[in-house]
């Protein structure tokens, strides 16, 4: 699939903005005129006392990456009480679900939900807030739904009980996937949820014609938005290391500095981000996020660490800027007598929404929202998932559901992976119909 084109014309895309979107949109044919949405949207407010249930259940008991194992357990329990084939233990705690429609068909569509929460100190004063601990980086830390994780899981889950009561009105099979370990591998761990789903078969095995997923971010609660090609970035993790001499902090000379080293390493590439890459053409974010050394005030250490992370739009740009980059730590630390290593790995590639799947989609997300919300020219943002892998197998669509309680300004809440994010579970019901609505929708295409 022509994923790395697409990626390196972002820069096109983006100067077109709007009309790029208004154009998929008149390609894009109107929804049958039947009363589907609406069974939908009768049998999803029947299902919300659950949805929502679920939702505060999987939320104040939240699991680290590829621990889901009590979270999977529960998924489970509910998608075979509604009657699904059901498979665990895909890439390691994940679980998939299987329903066949009564009608013929053939046309095979996934939804996907993640499943892994974060180690953050919730601190939402909900009475289901999160109390949970887990192991990362061997040691003991809270764990939280920071990141909207639960909402997707209720809402699967509610689509799945929508599509479960629906089996006599559609033909052909929803795959329903929850995913284990959206933020990343684990420490130890060469690939993180969605790859190793993927390479155990979960698309090849059910022959998945394409996949959608939903995700909760900051925005008026129950709008839907999206954009055609590149809509989320490409996530990479730098680890940097200085290797020095320690010495006495009064001797600075009689040793190699990595402290020092350090600081200028971070103004380099702050510096490098800024002034060789255009904003306005390819959005690139490169942070510095930890620095770890030492351990007395007056000793200066051998040893620096350093990590951070790359987002980029452009796959030729990007490798520029890394090659640029590791040139310019080895200067650095040559030239305080230290040595570096420089390494890179790759979290989540462009999550890269299919263009003509993007223009079908948007009548279908209008019928699920109750005042036709939906937005499908939404700018690129620098976040980064790991949806992206299933879209370079097949293909699909990616799209934000607003969760902001009302009377708040979406731009002044708290964000995802913020200790105080929360969802409005207004949103909820939104959800399930949108997933509910382009299964359906998806299986009657010709």
């Amino acid at each position: 699939m022509r994923r790395d084109r697409a990626a390196i014309l972002l820069a096109a895309a983006l100067t077109l903005g709007a009309a790029g979107a208004a154009h998929a949109q008149d390609r894009a044919q109107p929804a049958p005129s039947d009363d589907l949405a609406a069974v939908v949207a009768a049998a999803a407010e029947r299902a919300n006392p659950r949805v929502i249930e679920w939702r505060r259940h999987l939320h104040e008991n939240p699991e680290l990456g590829f621990a889901e194992t009590s979270t999977a357990a529960y998924v489970v329990e509910r998608l075979r009480a509604l009657g699904l084939e059901v498979t665990t233990g895909v890439a390691k705690t994940g679980v998939v679900g299987v329903l066949k429609g009564d009608l013929p068909g053939s046309r095979v569509v996934a939804l996907r939900s993640d499943m892994d929460a974060l180690p953050v100190l919730e601190a939402t004063g909900l009475p289901f807030a999160s109390k949970a601990t887990g192991t990362y980086q061997g040691a003991t830390v809270p764990v939280a739904h920071a990141c909207g994780h639960d909402a997707h899981m209720a809402m699967l889950l509610g689509a799945a009980e929508v599509l479960a009561g629906m089996k006599d009105r559609f033909g052909g099979t929803v795959v329903f996937i929850f995913q284990p370990a959206e933020e990343g591998a684990p420490p130890g761990e060469p690939l993180g949820g969605a790859a190793l789903m993927i390479q155990e078969g979960v698309l090849r095995d059910h022959k998945v014609e394409a996949i959608f997923g939903i995700h909760v971010v900051p925005g008026k609660a129950g709008t839907l938005f999206y954009r055609p090609q590149g809509f989320m970035a490409a996530s990479d993790r730098i680890d940097i290391t200085l290797n020095g001499r320690q010495t006495h902090g009064a001797w600075p000379w009689r040793g190699v500095d990595v402290i020092a080293a350090s600081a200028q390493v971070v103004n380099t590439i702050n510096t490098l981000t800024a002034r060789t890459i255009d904003p306005t053409t390819t959005p690139t974010v490169f942070t510095v996020a930890t620095i770890n050394a030492g351990v007395r005030y007056n000793i200066i250490p051998d040893q620096a660490t350093l990590s951070g992370t790359l987002r980029t739009f452009d796959i030729a740009s990007r490798d520029d800027l890394v090659k640029r980059a590791e040139a310019a730590v080895d200067h650095v630390a040559e030239i305080y007598g230290a040595t570096a290593d420089f390494s890179i790995r790759q979290n989540a590639a462009l999550t890269y929404n299919d263009p003509a799947l993007s223009a079908w989609l948007a009548p279908v997300l209008a019928e699920a929202s109750p005042v036709g919300t939906v937005n499908p020219a939404t700018p690129p943002t620098t976040v980064a998932e790991d949806f992206s892998y299933f879209q370079k197998e097949i293909p699909g669509v990616f799209y934000h559901l607003g969760g902001t309680k009302e009377g708040v300004d979406p731009a002044q809440t708290a964000p995802n992976h913020s200790p105080q994010f929360d969802v409005d579970e207004s949103a909820l019901p939104v959800g399930v119909r949108a997933h509910a609505m382009t299964a359906l929708r998806f299986l009657q295409r010709p």
